[in-house]
């Protein structure tokens, strides 16, 4: 695989991080609003702690917490398919506008007699595999895209603070335990509350915030609630400070997504009323894998901002700002305006201090809750349970295998199950970085769920066991690869589950990658290719191909091979310029190494593909290659390499009628060209001569010519008493490559002027040759060149043998 930016630590740890969710107050939103942000958008950029953390595993042990990163969105209701069509557009306009840049870094390897010259990073991969990573559904069989904590932010300006924040706890509670809300998914039933006022300093009350702070201190506790003061900068004449943005960055997509919005449906997020008793939310299911609103990938909007507002009714303005690019996302530069830096200091502050003083211990006590609750069941119904299994049957399914399941995907444990609490201290571990306790409790896990035949469970356990034993400090135990391999058969084969499949695919290569096991990454890469998604296989393949270079001993044309195999596949998926650097790269393995079919094809797709992006001077140069060098295609395949190549030709003459490229067809014998000054007739006006099958040979006699010769030296000898001079010419009317062409032929006016061409036909199909011209120019003495001159046109039609001669006739100026 291409190098990537992040190491293999950074980029597991960031692909599964405590998901905490926002409601906000109408308020609350409108002063971030000021900022062209919501609440969760505000904090995006500022959420990957710069300093330790800590907790306390159960056994009283410090774990330290480094580099931790949370996320944080705003609650959407609606439920949230896996990969609609809209999404995988999404996707795929991630990768379209992820292209290598001139003048990035590349690597140059020399393998053999090849060096090989191609880019050393695949940004356009690692945009595709984060984005891909950030929009995976919450699942019922894993708790690590679920919410563990929810923000409750109100504005100072509120009448009574207190109430708004009772409104929004209320409202959570709601949409966590009604039951009528598939999304999103809680981590535990006790989510952690977490109360934020939010003071704008623009408008004053400091002081009545600080009063409404102390209260709330009181009542939630000093660590579970937070003042957070913002919108400090003033607007003077005179002050010109420049702010950084750092907020463009994570909102890049919006621009993407607001191109797929155009098309897809004008359906806001499912309603449903801001106070306590009132009327139930109606859901409309049957819209809801084709609009965008709930997608994951989608940039937080107004019409899905959290808040309690917006969970009613949507209205039609902030639908209409959605969809503007300019009121929503805004232009470059705008997010943050009302913003000083001490702000910016005040946001990482309180994510600090939201994660240390409440999210942290949240956790750390929920893992002390779940140990003691399974310690307790695990010594008295588990250890009755297991001596029950033992004395009647039951055995252990096999680790590396997959038996015949009873039941694969179907089976769904009740919230309380043993089995699940275990998954859920599992993945709290995880998050928090305790990778030897995650491992020992994924590992308990899994053979619970094999025993069940609970096939999705297990191969989610699988996962995460293997995650955790590669991330765990020191590495105390191998990289169980055989886990991965499982698991990935398991979703593809018996869950078909691909999105499921393809995530774990993509953890497993970037592990092995980085233990130099290139060989076995790459066949994982391979084995995740399908019919079904073009995109997904091309960044694939792509990625095996770097495998196999980045070998101890590079495989060059493994490498060649599936550069063609993916640059296949991005042009099926509409990527044609990732088409066409593939193909590109690929070319240098196969050019001059006398595999002309293969070569042939990879100059074809070039062209074609140049043709399309608008390079057509690269796509001449491409079908010139085909149709000069000595080709086995067949006859049929020549015919369509010559048509696609003059339609291109056409459309570069067509641009360029000052200069005429030179035509590869039919090539030119230079050595046996030949120049006639003869007695020829002149053509009469209008009138063309057949150029085919013409040959001086028929019209010059070489002896006549000697005599003719000789007898002018004779002449001159006789005009010179007997001597002939040093500098004298004798006259040439034929000029060839055996000929004094040196000095200047004598030429008489009004006498035409007869030069012989010799075509060969490389290929093995016919060459209609018509209107052929001679281009010449002509210089008298001592004089700066004429224009460019043609001849009278002479038509002809070329036959299929190799060889033929054409004559061009032309008068003599002076």
């Amino acid at each position: 695989m291409a190098q990537c930016v992040q190491s293999v630590q950074e980029f597991v740890q960031d692909s599964f991080v405590p998901m905490v969710a926002v409601l906000c107050s109408e308020e609350a939103e409108r002063v971030t609003r000021k900022n062209n942000l919501n609440f969760a958008e505000l904090l995006r950029p500022f959420c990957r702690l710069t300093s330790e953390g800590h907790i306390r595993d159960p056994n009283n042990q410090v774990q330290v917490v480094k580099n931790l990163r949370i996320c944080v969105n705003n609650v959407v209701t609606s439920p949230n398919t896996a990969f609609s069509p809209a999404q995988r557009r999404v996707l795929n306009e991630v990768v379209l506008s992820c292209q290598p840049q001139e003048g990035t870094a590349t690597n140059v390897i020399t393998a053999g007699d090849c060096d090989l010259n191609f880019s050393a990073t695949t940004p356009w991969f690692e945009a595709y595999r984060e984005n891909f990573l950030q929009s995976m559904p919450a699942s019922e069989h894993e708790f690590l895209n679920h919410y563990l904590a929810c923000l409750l932010v109100v504005s100072s300006t509120e009448t009574v603070p207190v109430e708004q924040f009772l409104k929004l706890s209320q409202e959570q509670h709601r949409i966590q335990h009604s039951g009528d809300y598939t999304n999103p998914k809680w981590f535990i039933p006790n989510t952690l509350k977490y109360y934020v006022l939010l003071h704008d300093m623009s408008e004053g009350g400091e002081q009545r915030a600080d009063s409404v702070y102390e209260d709330m201190k009181q009542r939630y506790g000093h660590q579970g609630c937070y003042l957070l003061k913002m919108n400090s900068r003033t607007f003077s004449a005179e002050e010109d400070e420049q702010i950084p943005d750092p907020w463009s960055q994570y909102l890049h997509r919006n621009n993407l997504q607001s191109q797929v919005s155009a098309a897809a449906t004008d359906r806001g997020p499912v309603s449903c009323q801001g106070s306590q008793g009132d009327s139930h939310p109606s859901t409309e299911k049957g819209e809801a894998s084709n609009s965008l609103e709930s997608h994951p990938l989608q940039l937080d909007t107004a019409s899905s901002s959290g808040s309690l507002h917006t969970l009613s009714a949507v209205n039609p303005e902030l639908k209409k700002g959605a969809r503007d690019p300019e009121s929503l996302a805004g232009g470059a530069g705008s997010h943050g305006a009302s913003l000083t830096l001490n702000d910016h200091d005040h946001i990482r502050q309180f994510i600090q201090e939201f994660t240390f003083r409440g999210l942290l211990p949240h956790i750390e006590k929920n893992i002390r809750q779940l140990n003691d609750q399974l310690v307790s069941r695990k010594g008295l119904s588990r250890s009755l349970f297991t001596a029950t299994k033992k004395w009647f049957g039951g055995g252990k399914v096999p680790e590396k295998g997959i038996s015949e399941p009873k039941s694969t995907c179907g089976l769904l444990y009740p919230p309380e199950a043993p089995e699940l609490q275990i998954r859920k201290m599992a993945d709290l571990c995880f998050l928090v970085q305790h990778y030897e306790l995650a491992y020992s409790c994924y590992h308990t896990a899994k053979k619970d769920f094999l025993s069940d035949q609970a096939m999705l469970y297990a191969a989610g356990a699988l996962e995460m066991a293997a995650v955790s034993a590669f991330l765990q400090a020191g590495a105390p135990r191998p990289y169980p690869a055989h886990y991965m391999d499982t698991a990935i058969q398991t979703y593809r084969d018996v869950c078909k589950n691909m999105v499921l499949a393809e995530r774990c695919a993509l953890l497993s290569a970037e592990i092995l990658k980085s233990q130099v096991k290139y060989s076995d990454a790459a066949t994982l890469l391979i084995k995740m290719t399908s019919e079904d998604s073009d995109l997904r296989s091309a960044l694939l393949l792509e990625q095996a191909a770097h495998c196999f270079i980045n070998m101890r001993n590079p495989m060059v044309r493994k490498f060649a091979f599936h550069m063609i195999l993916a640059g296949h596949r991005f042009s099926k998926a509409g990527q044609r310029r990732h088409a066409l650097r593939c193909y590109c790269q690929a070319m240098q393995v196969y050019k001059e190494r006398g595999w002309s079919l293969a070569e042939d094809h990879i100059n074809f797709t070039i062209g074609r593909q140049s043709f399309t992006l608008s390079h057509p001077e690269n796509a001449v140069t491409a079908f010139r290659q085909i149709l000069t060098n000595d080709s086995r295609q067949t006859a049929t395949q020549q015919g369509a390499f010559l048509r696609e190549y003059l339609y291109v030709y056409k459309s570069v003459v067509l641009g360029n009628e000052d200069r005429l490229p030179q035509l590869p067809l039919p090539c030119i014998h230079s050595s046996a060209t030949r120049v006639y000054f003869g007695h020829e007739r002149r053509l009469a006006e209008g009138e063309k001569q057949a150029a085919t099958h013409v040959s001086l040979d028929q019209e010059y006699d070489q002896d006549l010519a000697a005599m003719w010769c000789h007898l002018e030296e004779q002449l001159v000898a006789a005009a010179n008493r007997g001597i002939v001079p040093a500098t004298f010419q004798p006259t040439q009317c034929c000029l060839n490559s055996q000929t004094d062409n040196l000095r200047f032929p004598l030429a008489v006016a009004e006498e035409p002027i007869i030069v012989e061409v010799t075509f060969r036909n490389p290929l093995k199909v016919p060459l209609a040759l018509s209107n052929l011209s001679l281009l010449w120019r002509f210089t008298a003495e001592g004089a700066t060149p004429s224009e460019e001159k043609t001849t009278e046109e002479s038509a002809g039609e070329a036959p299929t043998h190799n060889k033929w001669g054409c004559s061009f006739f032309g008068p003599c100026d002076t």
